[in-house]
C-alpha cells in the first residue's frame, strides 16, 4: 500500500520525505523484525524505548519511521531516503496505520468487545458457542486462545497489539467470518491497542480492584474500562451488569443503546432462580416478556451473569432465544475457569482467581454449592512484580472462606517467593495454614490431606501452563498437577 494513502488517515505533526513514492509491505514495532519497505513504529515502552533502535532500522532500509520523540538529525532520514513521520502518540498512530493498512476490517465484521475484571473469557466463549449453534462463522480473540477462521493459536496477550488485531480481522474476513467476539483488557484501552476499532456491541461484566500496580487507584482502573463505552457509535449496543455498582457509571457518557442484565427487576434481562452444583448451573432469564430456562455446564452463580451477558448481546443482535439457549448449553468448560476435576472420590477445582475480589467470589460460590457439611482447602499465592497491596487481602479472604489454606508461589517473577508469602501471611490471623514455596508440593499436600468430604480449590494460574521464576518460564500446569496427585 502506498504510504501517502496510509498517512491520509493518521494524525501527524510532521512528515519529511516523499510519501507518494514509498510502498509499505509490512508494519513493525520490533527493530529485529523490521525489513525493507516496512514502516517502523517506535513505541516508548515501560522497559525498552524503541526510539533507540531508529538508526538501526534506517540502516536496514525501511520505507518509513514513525516517532514521537523528535531527537534525531534530519540527515539520518534524508540521506537514506527514509520517510520521517513525527506524531504526538506512537501507539495511537500505530492503531491508525494498522486500521488503514489492513483495509479497516473491523468495519466489515460484527464486532463485540467484552470488558470487566472477571468473566471476560467465559462470556466470549458463550458468545462463540451461540454463533456456532446459529451456524454463523465467527472468530474469537482472548486470554486463552485466538480463533481465526479454521486456525486456532495460543494467546500471548488478552488483547493483542493493534496491528495484530487488524491482521486477525483481515484474515477472518478472507475466510468468510462475519462475527467476532474479543476480550478488551484495561491495558489495551489505556495503551490504545483497540483505538479506532468499530465495535457493534460492548459488554461490561464487573469491576474489582486489579492492576493497581499499573493504575495506582481503582478510579483510574474504572476510567480505563469506561473508554470502551465512551467511544461506541450511536448505532452500537452496550450491555452492562446493573448489579455492579459501576454498571450505570460506565455507560454514563455513551451514545450507544444501553441494555442491562442482573438480578434486579429493573434489568432488561433479569436473572432468577439460580441453581448450581458441581455439574453445572441453571437459571431463569426474563426478557422481552418471556422467560427462558438457561442451562450451562459451567459451575457457579457468576456464570449465570456471564451467560446472561452473552444472551443479552446475542438477543440484541437478532438471534432467537432458542438458538441462544442452545449455544449456551453447548458451550464447553472454559480451561482454568472453575474447572472441576473429580478422580478417585476426591475433588479439586482449578480457577484463575488471582486477586482478593475474584478469590472471594469463587470461594463464596463454592460454599453455596457444597454447603457447610464439606470442607474447603484453598491453595493460592500472589504474583511477583505486581500490586503488593492485594497480597494480605488475599490471605484474609482465603482464611475467612476456607477451612484450611495452603500458601505457595504463583509466578514470583523477579521477587523472592518467601517475601511474597510473608506479605500474604500479614492478612492471616489463625494457624490453620500450610506454607511451602514449591507449588507442586503444596498442591500434593492439600490433595493428600483432603478426603471425599473436602474440595481443594487451586487458585491463581487457571489455564496458564507455566511458572515464571527469575525471568525464566518452566512448564507447570495446575490441572496436570491436580490430576497427577488425585490419581495416586
Amino acid at each position: 500500500m502506498r504510504l501517502s494513502e496510509i498517512l491520509n488517515e493518521v494524525e501527524t505533526v510532521q512528515v519529511i520525505g516523499n510519501a507518494e513514492e514509498r510502498e509499505i509491505e509490512n508494519i513493525a514495532t520490533d527493530s529485529r523484525a523490521a525489513g525493507k519497505n516496512d514502516i517502523f513504529v517506535a513505541i516508548t515502552g515501560f522497559n525498552v524505548d524503541a526510539h533507540k533502535f531508529v538508526p538501526d532500522v534506517v540502516n536496514k532500509g525501511v520505507a518509513a519511521v514513525v516517532i514521537e520523540k523528535n531527537i534525531f538529525p534530519e540527515e539520518i532520514f534524508t540521506h537514506s531516503g527514509v520517510v520521517k513521520i513525527l506524531v504526538k502518540d506512537s501507539r495511537k498512530a500505530l492503531a491508525q496505520i494498522s486500521n488503514v493498512f489492513y483495509g479497516k476490517p473491523s468495519e466489515k465484521l460484527t464486532l463485540t468487545g467484552i470488558t470487566g475484571t472477571k468473566g471476560k473469557t467465559t462470556t466470549t466463549f458463550y458468545l462463540k458457542g451461540i454463533y456456532d449453534a446459529a451456524g454463523v462463522k465467527s472468530g474469537l480473540v482472548g486470554t486463552i486462545k485466538n480463533i481465526v477462521g479454521a486456525r486456532e493459536e495460543k494467546a500471548k496477550l488478552t488483547t493483542p497489539e493493534s496491528y495484530t488485531l487488524n491482521r486477525f480481522f483481515s484474515e477472518m474476513l478472507a475466510e468468510g467470518v462475519t462475527h467476532c467476539v474479543m476480550e478488551v483488557s484495561s491495558h489495551s484501552l489505556s495503551l490504545k491497542r483497540v483505538y479506532g476499532l468499530d465495535f457493534d456491541f460492548a459488554g461490561f461484566t464487573n469491576l474489582q480492584s486489579d492492576h493497581l500496580d499499573f493504575y495506582q487507584t481503582r478510579l483510574n482502573y474504572f476510567l480505563a474500562k469506561k473508554v470502551l463505552f465512551d467511544g461506541l457509535k450511536k448505532e452500537a449496543v452496550a450491555a452492562v451488569n446493573i448489579d455492579d455498582e459501576h454498571g450505570r457509571k460506565i455507560i454514563a457518557d455513551t451514545q450507544a443503546k444501553v441494555v442491562t442484565y442482573g438480578t434486579s427487576d429493573e434489568a432488561d434481562f433479569v436473572i432468577k432462580n439460580v441453581k448450581s452444583n458441581l455439574q453445572g448451573t441453571s437459571f431463569d432469564l426474563s426478557c422481552k416478556g418471556e422467560t427462558v430456562r438457561i442451562r450451562t455446564k459451567l459451575v457457579g452463580e457468576f456464570n449465570a451473569y456471564n451467560a446472561a451477558l452473552a444472551f443479552a448481546i446475542a438477543a440484541e443482535n437478532g438471534f432467537d432465544f432458542e438458538t441462544i439457549a442452545k449455544g449456551i448449553e453447548r458451550t464447553p468448560h472454559v480451561p482454568g475457569r472453575f474447572e472441576v476435576i473429580e478422580i478417585n472420590g476426591k475433588t479439586a477445582i482449578v480457577d484463575y482467581a488471582h486477586n482478593a475480589g475474584s478469590l472471594e467470589k469463587v470461594l463464596i460460590s463454592l460454599r453455596k454449592i457444597i454447603g457447610d457439611a464439606k470442607k474447603i482447602f484453598t491453595v493460592f499465592g500472589a504474583g511477583g512484580d505486581r500490586d503488593r497491596s492485594k497480597r494480605s487481602e488475599m490471605g484474609a479472604v482465603a482464611e475467612n472462606n476456607s477451612d484450611k489454606i495452603f500458601v505457595t508461589s504463583d509466578n514470583p517473577r523477579s521477587e523472592k517467593p518467601e517475601k511474597i508469602i510473608d506479605d500474604i501471611l500479614k492478612g492471616v490471623k489463625g494457624e490453620n495454614v500450610y506454607v511451602n514455596p514449591d507449588r507442586e508440593e503444596t498442591i500434593a499436600e492439600a490433595i493428600r490431606e483432603a478426603d471425599e468430604n473436602t474440595v481443594v480449590l487451586i487458585a491463581g494460574k487457571g489455564h496458564e501452563d507455566y511458572q515464571e521464576v527469575n525471568g525464566e518460564r518452566t512448564h507447570f500446569s495446575d490441572r496436570e498437577t491436580a490430576e497427577k496427585y488425585l490419581s495416586e
